[in-house]
């Protein structure tokens, strides 16, 4: 007889997971509806609607060389990016214990933000659930055991938005547009293969320094300080990789990023867009 009230008690315990992992889900999901909802409102009209090679001219030779390399006279300005990615996220500071996930991303190019939306694997059918999000000026995080339960939360801070508006123009070759004079970014020489790039939004100000290929494409980006947190900020970068033509832009499709130790770059990201979709200034 307690072998039948075990195996029911067993049957009823999974049964209340899988009701609450359904529940959190959509939980999450209303969220993630509700935070893109914010960014689509937040849209300010974007000019010139097209890109004009005479915009590059004057540009750091390596700047005006990504640019032709990787958009065409003429291209439409990229207005908002959806896209989908897969990989391995490393969930420890000390050591390497990586764990699959999946994201969704939108951004927004004008005003500029974006919601990236993972699940990230902890073990065998139970999944964080992360919004890392830059929205009308302010970062913030907020990671959620199976959508219901807070394990880390992060608001809106000077040096929250810091993080989260470096994040965004770190990625901008996703996007390549953005990176272009018109759409507010400032370029500076280095040498002849990176120049540092500055962008401002409302009350912050973050600079990014851009390596560029012999292809002429990006292959690293770096910031020397990078908040994680209210008191630290590191040295923080990244590399991408194997690039393909979507919309007529060149691309990367993978990437991967770490913050720099002095002992060496401990990564904490690598990932590979699956799908990417765009939306253009009409």
């Amino acid at each position: 007889m307690w072998i039948k009230w075990i195996a029911i008690i067993g049957v009823l315990i999974i049964v209340s997971l899988g009701i609450a992992a359904i529940y959190g889900s959509y939980r999450w999901e209303s969220d993630t509806d509700r935070l893109r909802a914010k960014l689509t409102n937040g849209r300010r009209t974007i000019k010139p609607k097209i890109y004009d090679p005479k915009e590059i001219e004057g540009l750091p030779e390596p700047v005006q060389r990504f640019f032709r390399t990787v958009i065409k006279d003429g291209q439409a300005i990229v207005a908002a990016v959806k896209l989908s990615q897969q990989g391995l996220f490393n969930m420890s500071e000390t050591e390497n214990k990586w764990s699959p996930f999946t994201a969704t991303q939108f951004v927004i190019t004008q005003r500029l933000g974006f919601d990236w939306d993972a699940r990230i694997q902890m073990a065998p059918g139970v999944n964080a659930f992360v919004h890392d999000t830059y929205l009308l000026g302010e970062g913030s995080l907020h990671a959620s055991l199976l959508g219901l339960f807070t394990v880390a939360k992060i608001p809106s801070t000077p040096e929250a938005n810091q993080g989260e508006l470096l994040r965004f123009f770190a990625e901008a070759p996703w996007y390549p547009t953005a990176l272009l004079p018109s759409q507010g970014v400032r370029w500076e020489a280095i040498n002849d293969t990176s120049a540092r790039a500055t962008l401002t939004d409302g009350a912050t100000t973050v600079s990014v320094v851009f390596q560029f290929n012999a292809e002429g494409t990006i292959d690293t980006f770096r910031t020397e300080a990078r908040y994680r947190d209210k008191l630290t900020a590191m040295p923080w970068g990244g590399r991408f990789g194997e690039y393909s033509v979507r919309n007529g832009m060149l691309i990367p499709l993978e990437g991967e990023v770490g913050w720099e130790y002095p002992e060496g770059t401990r990564l904490y990201f690598k990932g590979r867009t699956t799908e990417i979709s765009y939306e253009f200034v009409l």
